[in-house]
């Protein structure tokens, strides 16, 4: 043991001759006063919380659930919106076409009419051919904005209750704005429905004087005729 610590002291000598900043650091940190120990302390303290970043305190009223809400809600007018004119515009252009095609049937059910008595019975057919086909495309187009007029219903719901979800949420300029668009896009879709009702009223009068009209042409035909159209097929075949 004793020849152990006299090898030890040796050693610590040995590198004090051989490296003298060693023990000049050593007696520098060992006597330094408490003061400067604390200066140091200090300093370091205070470039440590420099470093932390101070993060700004975020405006409570643009993170509050309300505030959130009425963001969200004015998104879902928006949406609501878009979706309305869309199905609007798309409803309007079908029920348009449908107008235009029973006008159509109008005009041929007049002609028809017109030339009862005047045509044999080929004539007939063929003029009768063409007023099957018109009340074809009536029919098809009658469907479609019968489709169309489903989703632009549905459309309308959502942007009601849109409307009435952003008054609840007290977004009162997005609520004021959908029930705006809403009463704009029913009395776009109003007119143009009277216009096609008007188109069927017109047509149900034309097919009303064609029947007439037929009624009479047979009326005044001789006996003779009358039997043998009556025992025969009818010329044409009616599809009213």
């Amino acid at each position: 043991m004793a020849a152990g610590s006299r090898w030890l002291r040796s050693c610590c000598s040995l590198l004090r001759q051989s490296f003298p900043v060693l023990a000049n650091i050593r007696r520098r940190c060992l006597s330094g006063t408490n003061g400067r120990w604390h200066q140091m302390v200090g300093v370091g303290l205070g470039a440590a919380l420099c470093a932390v970043p101070v993060v700004e305190k975020q405006n409570s009223v643009s993170l509050s659930n309300d505030a959130l809400i009425k963001r969200a809600v004015s998104l879902v007018t928006d949406s609501t919106s878009t979706l309305l004119s869309q199905t609007t515009y798309a409803l309007i252009e079908a029920l348009t076409e449908y107008t235009k095609a029973v006008y159509t049937l109008v005009s041929l059910y007049k002609q028809y009419a017109n030339l009862l008595g005047k045509m044999n019975s080929e004539e007939v057919d063929a003029v009768w051919q063409v007023v099957i086909g018109a009340r074809v495309d009536m029919t098809t187009k009658q469907q479609e904005y019968l489709r169309l007029e489903s989703s632009w219903m549905t459309a309308l719901r959502l942007s009601e209750m849109a409307a009435e979800a952003a008054y609840q949420s007290g977004a009162d300029q997005a609520s004021v704005t959908a029930r705006s668009h809403i009463q704009l896009v029913k009395s776009q879709v109003q007119e143009v429905r009277q216009l096609s009702q008007k188109a069927e009223t017109k047509l149900a009068e034309a097919q009303t004087e064609e029947l007439i009209k037929a009624q009479g042409e047979e009326s005044s035909l001789p006996q003779g005729v009358l039997g043998s159209t009556d025992a025969g097929e009818d010329p044409y075949l009616r599809e009213d």
